[in-house]
C-alpha cells in the first residue's frame, strides 16, 4: 500500500463524512487503510529512533521529538515499539527484557573487573596453547586480540568460545573454563532477581 495515497483517501473520507456523502463500504475500507498506516507508522518510529541513536542524537534530545517528558520516557517508547528478538510479545515485556539484559551486564562486567587478573591468567593460557588449529585457532587468536585490551569484559565471550574446542589434552583448563562460564551466569541470574524484585 502506498502510504501517501492511502493517507490522502482516508483525509478524502473524513472530510466527506462531515457532508454526509460517504457510503458504508467506502467507510469501512477507509478504517482498513487507516489500520494499515497505523501499523506502518509504527514500524517505522523504532527504526527512525534507532538511526537517530547511531547518528549520536541522545535520548535528552530524542524525548521533545516523540513527545514525552524525559529521556528515559523516550528510551521506555523505543523499548515498547522494537520488534524482540528474544520472543517477547509485548511491549512492557520487551522493556523488562532489555532492563534483564542491561542488570545482567553490569553484574557480569563488575564481577570480570573484580577478578581480572584470573580471566587474564586464563586468557594467556589459551593463547599459549600450540596445539589448536582450524576454528580452535582463530577463537584463540580472538582471545589473545582481546587480551591486548582494556575490557576484561571482553575475554569472556572468546573464552567461552575456546572451550568447546578443548579435548582431553587439555581437560583441566576447559573446567576451569567452564567454571567461570557458570559462575558469570550465575551473577547475571541473580543480578536479574535482585532487580526484579526491587521493582515489585
Amino acid at each position: 500500500m502506498d502510504p501517501i495515497r492511502a493517507a490522502r483517501d482516508v483525509h478524502e473520507v473524513v472530510l466527506a463524512t462531515g457532508r454526509g456523502e460517504v457510503p458504508p463500504d467506502r467507510l469501512l475500507g477507509a478504517l482498513v487503510s487507516l489500520r494499515s498506516l497505523r501499523e506502518q507508522l509504527t514500524g517505522w518510529e523504532p527504526e527512525l529512533i534507532a538511526a537517530a541513536r547511531s547518528e549520536g542524537v541522545s535520548w535528552a534530545a530524542l524525548a521533545p521529538a516523540l513527545g514525552v517528558a524525559s529521556r528515559q520516557a523516550a528510551e521506555r517508547r523505543f523499548l515498547r515499539l522494537r520488534p524482540s528478538a528474544t520472543g517477547e510479545t509485548t511491549g512492557e515485556a520487551r522493556v523488562d527484557a532489555e532492563r534483564d539484559r542491561r542488570a545482567g551486564d553490569r553484574a557480569v562486567a563488575d564481577w570480570a573487573r573484580r577478578n581480572s587478573a584470573v580471566l587474564r591468567q586464563l586468557a594467556g593460557q589459551v593463547n599459549a596453547l600450540e596445539d589448536l588449529d582450524g576454528a580452535a585457532r582463530a577463537d584463540a587468536d580472538r582471545l589473545g586480540a582481546a587480551l591486548g585490551g582494556d575490557d576484561v569484559t571482553s575475554l569472556l565471550p572468546p573464552l567461552a568460545a575456546v572451550r568447546g574446542h578443548l579435548g582431553r589434552d587439555h581437560a583441566g583448563l576447559a573446567d576451569r573454563l567452564g567454571a567461570i562460564e557458570d559462575h558469570a551466569d550465575v551473577v547475571r541470574r541473580d543480578a536479574t532477581g535482585h532487580r526484579r524484585d526491587r521493582a515489585t
